[in-house]
């Protein structure tokens, strides 16, 4: 792993770098972005550093300096990082040093950039539906945050039932996202996900699949869903287009006909450039 922190890059990672005031780490007053990198090279980075200019905005945190970040991308990623076949870059922005409480202080903005190979996902897996719901009206929706503990916890109760991933409804029971993925599913041989309106994120490769396979945004019931669609898959940065084998108790093709389509479609376009 290599870290780089406000134009430096860090001798050991490992070690406290980051103040124990910032407000990131206080109260999870920052954004971020993950980023797949194929032999060293990241994948659509500049939808990503567009998204994580929105949420920044949206946080109300000042905007990153672009250049600073690619600065930081291009240190993390130099000697060696061609030699991984995959590896993710995370790109953390938060307010800096504050007083202790939920107030913003005056502090310069904190900017780490990260990088460590990772294995290539699996073709399919599992997922649970958790009884936890997201909050479509809450001030950070959509938005690319550092507050994950919503996604800790479903996450861990999914894994304690056997799954890989959190299924979440939206607080009017539509399906809306997973705890960092995006649900395609079809339905009536038509591909469907959730629209933005259920408070799902803006996935960048949820974008990408909607633009180069085709599919309806709709919003429905997270029941009906799961019990109607004849096949359905994940899609995130990391994940690409990954079949869903096992709903809750319900058994899917993995893949099915549209999800093997979707996923031959995912690599040829993704071979043809790395800045979608």
């Amino acid at each position: 792993m290599r870290a780089w922190l406000n134009g430096d890059l860090l001798i050991d990672p490992s070690q406290g770098a980051v103040a124990v005031t910032d407000h990131g780490f206080t109260v999870g007053d920052g954004v971020f972005e993950a980023v797949k990198t194929l032999g060293g090279r990241p994948f659509a980075l500049t939808r990503h550093l567009a998204r994580l200019e929105r949420s920044a905005a949206g946080l109300g945190l000042p905007v990153p300096d672009l250049d600073d970040v690619r600065r930081g991308v291009e240190a993390v990623l130099a000697d060696g990082s061609e030699a991984d076949p995959v590896g993710r870059l995370r790109i953390t922005w938060t307010a800096g040093p504050a007083p202790m409480g939920s107030g913003r202080g005056d502090g310069t903005p904190t900017l780490v950039v990260a990088y460590s190979a990772i294995d290539a996902a699996a073709d399919a897996t599992t997922v649970v539906t958790v009884p936890w719901t997201r909050n479509e009206h809450g001030a950070t929706a959509g938005l690319k945050t550092t507050s994950y503990a919503d996604n800790v916890i479903a996450l861990a109760h999914a894994k304690a039932e056997g799954g890989s991933e959190a299924i979440f409804a939206n607080t009017a029971g539509n399906l809306c996202e997973g705890t960092g993925s995006n649900v395609f599913y079809v339905i009536d041989d038509e591909l469907r996900t959730p629209s933005l309106a259920v408070g799902c994120l803006a996935g960048i490769t949820r974008d990408l699949v909607i633009e180069w396979c085709g599919a309806r945004e709709v919003d429905e019931p997270l029941v009906e869903v799961q019990r109607s669609a004849s096949e359905a898959f994940l899609v995130s940065t990391t994940r690409d287009v990954q079949a869903i084998s096992r709903w809750d108790h319900r058994d899917l093709p993995a893949p099915g006909p549209v999800t093997q389509r979707c996923a031959e479609t995912w690599a040829a376009r993704e071979a043809e450039t790395m800045e979608p």
